[in-house]
């Protein structure tokens, strides 16, 4: 969770458009390490606390369909850093290998648990094992595939001065992305072109805003955000 050296960051980050994002991070050490703490500790006791629902979860999800409970893919995080995010498996078995990386809701890959797993999001449970691990944050921009990360920006790399996380302003604003995947034939060079740079642009001023109680607001936001659209449907 704390920063690097500067001279220590991967060489690509060590450009002009990041330097300002981390010396407004080398300012705020004392919510950086906040921020560490609270991961850990929540995140363990969440998972303790989720255990029943962590079987349930898995034994529906095995009786629908062929496959392991959980789904990994490699993502990048800190400093660039690659890892497996954990994932409550919601699509047929080896769905990569006969799709995108991108998924829309109408996605024919989906399987029937897995459409209600989505809707109330709790396929992103298992992240508090990355979260325990170090590998993520509970607040932080959403971790993407290695493909899409070489397509970053020089600024854009100014978001991986920190981990990965599960939700963030920009996925608060972009819940509906998968509505936006829905009405183009070409869902990379949309998601590519269009999404990741305003999302992006989120993430880079959360970062210049950045505070550990910012955080918590943000986290609060998502909750609600979640049982608003649960009230919806």
């Amino acid at each position: 969770m704390f920063l690097r050296r500067w001279e220590d960051l991967p060489t690509e980050m060590q450009n002009d458009k990041v330097r300002p994002y981390y010396d407004i991070l080398q300012k705020k050490k004392s919510e950086l390490f906040l921020k560490f703490i609270f991961d850990r500790v929540v995140s363990l006791i969440m998972l303790i606390i989720l255990i029943p629902v962590f079987v349930v979860l898995a034994v529906l999800i095995k009786l629908d369909s062929p496959g392991e409970v959980f789904f990994r893919q490699e993502r990048i995080t800190q400093y660039g850093k690659s890892f497996s995010i954990y994932k409550f498996r919601t699509m047929v078995k080896d769905a990569e290998k006969i799709g995108m990386q991108v998924t829309t809701n109408s996605d024919s890959r989906i399987t029937s648990i897995g459409n209600e797993l989505r809707r109330c999001r709790l396929d992103e449970l298992p992240q508090l094992i990355n979260i325990l691990k170090g590998e993520m944050s509970f607040v932080g921009t959403r971790p993407e595939v290695p493909r899409y990360v070489k397509k970053y920006e020089p600024e854009m790399l100014s978001t991986l001065l920190l981990p990965a996380g599960v939700t963030s302003e920009a996925s608060i604003k972009y819940k509906d992305e998968d509505k936006l995947l829905n009405s183009t034939s070409n869902v990379d060079k949309l998601y590519i072109k269009k999404i990741l740079p305003t999302k992006m642009n989120y993430n880079l001023k959360s970062i210049e805003n950045f505070s550990f109680l910012g955080e918590i607001k943000t986290m609060i936001k998502t909750i609600f955000e979640v049982v608003r659209q649960q009230c919806e449907n």
